[in-house]
């Protein structure tokens, strides 16, 4: 049996703050999680939305050396853009803050020592790549090489973004340092390692028994790294560049940033609501749904939540309430595939992309947001091209809802001057049928908004809108200006039925669901 919650929390994946968000991170993550999170919100439910720049990790030190600049120059520009881009796009976090905030390198230390003290972690040295040339030791992201699962010649030294396997440096065919091109050579280091294989007796029938629900690339993935068995992961890296690991003997090392990352889901909602923040994160009637990216699947289901475990102490999911409870754990990971652009895959340097503040210059924010919805990557790859994005919204958007709207409004304002009354003498079967359909399908679009089926949500919405133009055409109303009772209850019938399907698509089109609102002769904020 379902339960029912008080409250829900909603993150999103962190972007590394090395370049803006392009169309393709909208529509893999951010999206779909502000559809959900405005849906809620519409029912009045309690729910925030939690976001944030991922400012650790080489990716940020790797632009910052090309550049000739430090990382928290890099950090501060991209934050900043990445940031204005949600805002000017409509994603409606509660917050959206930084991994180099105090509060979040404070909670991540906390967070390392409290588990270091429990005994959580495996303190061993191992062999690991070194640059002769550059005098340090690689980072994950500093190793490239061939996946010795797909072949791919460009995988990272922690994870293949072809097929997704996450990896250890070791792993790699042919590796090859970032820096300078050379192959690098082994040499000797300690870290500290998070045993997952401690966690995953624990996992396997948190995820498998008792998560069936969860999508199946989600599922899939985790059922496929479970029957492989989890394997120690280093928490820790030889790097400059991080929240420094807070014991002694660590110096010149930092917190891995998938450890460290997570962590700020809760440092960010400790920054949000100071006095509130173990209420979303700790008490048993909050859900809390993580919408990710397919690439970040394996560290969402399974390395954040043993750092949970391991935090909360063996056997427990979390759900108590008291500053000394411990964490829930995800009641759902979302994840979506990839989105390409034109049949190519999204590379900023390649200019295979499309940036936000581009694509705004040039077209309404809902405009975009309804070709996401509709051609998102929801549950398969899927292929942005600028005839279907033009096609989409000529013949659905604009033609279907956006004429509606315009002819109810016109046909209202020029026989009546406002919507008119309900003569109930008047209604007709086909007026009541409208109606009932209309308000039968807030539950059918509520339903698969909540089972994260957003692509049948929209479609079912503009299904609705679609049986509205039938009932405008069916009644004719400019036909019957002779018998104004008639008139003014086909149109009341016809703006109500807008509204309620204002309503249904609000989450998807939430700038126009204003101008709609105002159509209808609404005031103040819709």
């Amino acid at each position: 049996m379902e339960k029912n919650f008080k409250r829900t929390l909603v993150t999103t994946a962190l972007p590394y703050a090395n370049g803006p968000v392009h169309i393709g991170h909208l529509a893999g993550v951010y999206v779909p999680a502000d559809i959900y999170t405005r849906y809620l919100r519409l029912k009045g439910e309690d729910v925030i939305m939690i976001g944030g720049s991922d400012e650790h990790g080489v990716p940020i030190t790797i632009k910052a050396k090309a550049e000739g600049v430090t990382p928290q120059d890099i950090v501060d520009r991209y934050h900043n853009i990445i940031k204005k881009s949600f805002e000017e796009f409509g994603i409606s976090f509660d917050i959206y803050s930084r991994t180099t905030s105090k509060i979040h390198s404070e909670m991540a230390s906390d967070f390392f020592r409290k588990l270091y003290d429990k005994g959580e972690f495996i303190e061993k040295t191992s062999m690991q790549y070194y640059d002769e040339e550059a005098n340090q030791f690689l980072a994950d992201r500093y190793i490239t090489g061939t996946c010795p699962h797909c072949g791919n010649e460009h995988a990272y030294g922690d994870q293949c973004e072809a097929c997704g396997t996450s990896l250890n440096a070791t792993d790699l065919i042919n590796p090859k340092s970032a820096i300078t091109g050379n192959q690098p050579v082994l040499r000797e280091t300690k870290h500290w390692y998070l045993p997952l294989d401690k966690w995953e007796p624990f996992l396997r029938q948190w995820i498998l028994e008792e998560h069936k629900e969860w999508k199946p690339n989600v599922y899939g993935q985790c059922k496929s790294w479970l029957d492989m068995g989890l394997q120690p992961r280093a928490v820790s890296r030889d790097l400059d560049w991080g929240v420094p690991v807070p014991v002694e003997g660590a110096e010149g090392k930092v917190l891995y940033v998938w450890f460290d990352a997570p962590i700020g889901y809760i440092s960010n909602t400790k920054e949000l609501l100071p006095d509130k923040w173990e209420l979303y994160w700790k008490d048993k009637d909050t859900k809390m749904v993580h919408f990710i990216g397919k690439d970040n699947i394996v560290f969402h289901s399974q390395i954040w939540p043993s750092e949970m475990l391991a935090y909360n102490g063996k056997g427990s999911k979390g759900g108590e309430t008291g500053p000394m409870g411990p964490l829930n754990l995800p009641e759902q990971v979302v994840a979506s595939e990839f989105m390409t652009m034109e049949g190519k895959k999204f590379s900023s340097s390649r200019g295979i992309v499309i940036y936000v503040k581009d694509i705004l210059a040039r077209y309404p924010v809902d405009a975009v947001r309804y070709y996401i919805s509709v051609a998102g990557p929801e549950s398969s790859d899927s292929d942005f091209t600028w005839a279907e994005f033009v096609r989409h919204n000529n013949e659905e958007l604009a033609a279907s809802w956006g004429n509606l709207v315009n002819r109810v409004a016109n046909l209202m304002n020029k026989n009546f001057g406002e919507i008119p009354a309900l003569d109930e003498s008047e209604m007709t079967d086909e007026d009541r049928a409208l109606l009932s359909e209309t308000k039968a399908a807030f539950n059918t679009v509520g339903s698969l908004i909540e089972n994260h089926r957003q692509k049948n949500a929209l479609s079912e919405a503009m299904r609705v809108v679609g049986d509205i133009n039938k009932y405008i055409s069916a009644t004719e109303p400019w036909k019957i200006k002779d018998n104004p009772a008639r008139l003014g209850t086909v149109l009341h019938v016809a703006a109500q039925a807008v509204s309620d399907a204002n309503h249904l698509l609000a989450p998807f089109l939430p700038h126009s669901a204003q101008k709609v609102w105002e159509a209808l002769g609404g005031t103040g904020t819709f």
